[in-house]
């Protein structure tokens, strides 16, 4: 999980941000009266899972 994104692999959550920069896949926030807030920059490194615990 980064920001609003969940996702399995980090290069999902990359092409989620991308999307949602870009106005794709996401749908509109009805109430909101603004334009659409940035994602942050993803970090440089890798994003690894952090594995399952329980």
């Amino acid at each position: 999980m980064t920001w609003n994104f969940v996702a399995r692999t980090g290069d999902e959550v990359a092409e989620a941000r991308q999307q949602w920069m870009a106005g794709d896949r996401f749908g509109e926030v009805l109430g909101y009266d603004g334009d659409p807030l940035p994602a942050p920059e993803l970090p440089p490194t890798p994003l690894r899972p952090r594995g399952r615990t329980q």
